[in-house]
């Protein structure tokens, strides 16, 4: 058996010759620089993990059904890339013990590298599946892909994420498709009436939405409304409220040949957090929140992020182009994946307002003492 050294495993020695900067020379790299090129190669370290986890989840969504033990390995997966980032945001505290003199006096050499060439950081975003529509301009004109060209020809950071573009779906879409087919109400897509059922439980529930909403308002009206003026202004919120559940939960922002797709969609995800303590639902439940809680750790990278720049550089213009901290800023705002996953917590009920389910047994465990032998 081959004698395993701790060096040798890690290669600790390959791994320490590789922050000479510019010159590929760390005698002349100061520990400002040294601290500014070992915290990015973490970051890089960090990114290569959140792929491998995140493709490993996507994979599991891709089988039709997924298995049931595979819904926990998804979810660990998924926690372990929120965990990572949160990591990752804490390594920004790093970066701001360099003061803005101490960054200026490397900062020109690195024109024009930027973090838009993170060619890891692309991966993950396409693999999440945020949609080119959505993207920002970099203000240098091209796009992301033009960005990670060497002047004009491709470079591995390039064909990186060319590779991951032809890879496969992004986890979006699979979990869309794993949410289609979810049984509603004990009803799958292709059995007969399926349409009919789930419209009908999407109007049971639309009529518990606008029963809560008139009890708040009983509530609310003596405490809020202290006129006439104030009164009409709360009944146009709550009448405001019920007609948003409407147009989201009938997918009405939806173009007709994918409002029936994306209303079922939106209904797997009311059924599974509103009936989340049925046994069949409770890994469905916990998939849900934890890419909830993965986007939002995301965006929060995005944000603090942002605020590192702010303070080490304030708005000056990006080493790449860019417009800096706005266009950062802009990122947290614009780039929302799973929009789904967080708009239907507006119009969850609570439980004792949930319309009575038509086939609860769909959702229960085949297991049994009885049958067990036991």
């Amino acid at each position: 058996m081959k004698r395993v050294n701790y060096w040798d495993y890690i290669a600790v020695e390959p791994l320490l010759k590789l922050q000479g900067g510019v010159d590929g020379d760390e005698g002349t790299v100061n520990n400002d620089e040294l601290l500014f090129i070992v915290v990015h190669q973490v970051y890089e370290l960090w990114f290569k993990l959140i792929l491998r986890e995140l493709t490993q989840a996507r994979d599991f969504f891709r089988r039709n059904p997924v298995p049931d033990h595979l819904l926990a390995s998804s979810v660990r997966a998924l926690r372990r890339v929120s965990t990572i980032l949160a990591q990752a945001v804490a390594h920004f505290e790093l970066i701001e013990t360099l003061t803005t003199r101490d960054f200026l006096a490397f900062r020109d050499r690195l024109i024009p590298a930027s973090g838009f060439q993170s060619a890891q950081m692309r991966e993950i975003e396409v693999l999440l599946g945020l949609d080119d529509r959505e993207r920002l301009a970099l203000g240098t004109g091209g796009s992301y892909l033009d960005a990670l060209k060497d002047g004009d020809a491709p470079s591995p950071a390039y064909h990186r994420v060319i590779a991951r573009l032809a890879g496969g779906p992004p986890l979006r879409e699979v979990l869309d498709e794993w949410l289609f087919r979810t049984p509603i109400d004990g009803s799958s897509p292709g059995q007969p009436g399926d349409e009919e059922r789930v419209l009908a439980f999407l109007h049971r529930y639309l009529d518990a939405v606008d029963r809560e909403a008139r009890r708040r308002l009983e509530e609310a009206a003596p405490l809020q409304a202290h006129s006439d003026e104030a009164m009409a202004c709360l009944q146009d919120r709550y009448r405001a409220e019920v007609a948003q559940a409407r147009a989201f939960l009938l997918a009405e922002d939806a173009t007709e040949e994918e409002r029936r797709r994306t209303s079922r969609i939106r209904a797997a995800l009311i059924f599974i957090e509103s009936y989340r303590d049925l046994p069949l639902l409770a890994w469905p439940r916990e998939v849900v929140d934890a890419i909830v809680e993965l986007e939002q750790r995301f965006l929060l990278f995005r944000q603090r992020h942002a605020r590192m720049v702010e303070r080490v550089i304030g708005r000056r213009i990006g080493t790449g182009g860019s417009s800096g901290v706005d266009y950062l800023d802009q990122t947290a705002i614009r780039y929302r994946i799973f929009r789904n996953f967080w708009a239907v917590r507006t119009f969850l009920l609570r439980e004792a307002a949930l319309p009575t389910m038509n086939d609860p047994e769909t959702y229960s465990f085949r297991f049994s003492a009885a049958s067990s032998g036991a």
